[in-house]
């Protein structure tokens, strides 16, 4: 009985060795983070290097991925391709309603990103003119709850317009060919518009322009909680870096868009603000007002408790370095 009992306690340990929780304390060997041009800090902390300098001395790697908009950096995040995803708190919040599971834990902008744009030698003046109009809008992002929000004020739904779906830079380009009649825009594409073809902004509304927000994978930050501290604290040496020093973050930019001065400067001196790190009330406020305003134009469920989604998207208890 003795060596059955022995044998059981063997076999019980061989298959608590193969649970997810023990693989979970393995070593870390990479981290996998997103960069993207609406994200200007993220330009910085990739072209310095910084997060390859904390991480060397533990053996991890770092990879970048390209976020081409949100609604990317949500499904990079949602498919465990990236640890680390640059996203707008609206769409993080309709992410997190849909199921994926993630965490918004950093501020790493406060954006007047988007806006409502049409051509230069356009007759459409307000939102109300959209009535009827092809609106060029990628689907999961900032702009395209800018754009449902914009038409519920107007009296207005996406039936009564002919979205067409295509990813950002693909939305300048239509707009710019004329195969669409609007474009819901996002910088530095909305900025380049305006400078180079002369386009419009002809609705903008800052505050509802949902802030800028870093998030992570809910398992990540379970399994890792002190690597995410850490790479809270080298992205706040970047942000801090960022606003000390403009020259040196559009340079940068201008490195890696290859777009001009007068674009760079429209985006990142008029329409970003590199000030706040802390998710805290304002976040809240604005990213819960646009959850609350999709629910009531219909795209959010109305069974949805977007308050309480809200609270289990956010994670304000990571801490950032006080000095």
């Amino acid at each position: 009985m003795a060596g059955i009992a022995r044998r059981i306690l063997l076999a019980g340990a061989a298959a608590l060795a193969l649970t997810p929780a023990a693989k979970a304390a393995d070593p870390l060997k990479e981290i996998r983070i997103d960069w993207a041009t609406y994200n200007p800090v993220s330009l910085v902390l990739k072209q310095k290097g910084l997060l390859e300098k904390e991480f060397a001395k533990d053996g991890i790697t770092v990879t970048w991925v390209q976020s081409a908009g949100s609604n990317k950096a949500l499904e990079f995040l949602n498919a465990g391709s990236i640890d680390f995803g640059s996203t707008a708190g609206s769409a993080a919040l309709v992410a997190r309603i849909n199921g994926n599971p993630i965490k918004s834990i950093y501020v790493y902008s406060r954006p007047e990103w988007t806006a409502l744009v049409t051509g230069k030698d356009s007759r459409i003046a307000g939102v109300a003119d959209l009535k009827g109009k092809r609106v060029a809008v990628t689907r999961g992002t900032d702009p395209h709850i800018f754009l449902v929000r914009a038409l519920l004020g107007a009296g207005l739904t996406e039936k009564d317009i002919t979205p067409v779906l295509l990813q950002h830079a693909d939305g300048k380009t239509a707009l710019i060919r004329g195969d669409v009649e609007a474009w819901a825009g996002l910088d530095p594409m909305m900025a380049q518009a305006e400078v180079e073809e002369g386009a419009k902004l002809f609705y903008r509304k800052a505050d509802a322009n949902t802030w800028g927000i870093l998030n992570v994978r809910e398992q990540f930050l379970k399994d890792h909680p002190d690597i995410a501290r850490r790479v809270l604290a080298v992205y706040e040496e970047a942000r801090k870096y960022s606003l000390a020093n403009y020259d040196e973050l559009k340079k940068t930019f201008i490195a890696v868009t290859k777009l001009p001065e007068a674009v760079v400067d429209k985006q990142l001196k008029e329409r970003t603000e590199l000030t706040h790190s802390r998710i805290g009330a304002p976040q809240r406020e604005s990213i819960l007002a646009a959850g609350l305003a999709l629910q009531q134009a219909g795209v959010v469920d109305a069974k949805v408790d977007v308050k309480a989604t809200l609270e289990a998207l956010i994670d304000d208890q990571v801490p950032l370095p006080t000095n």
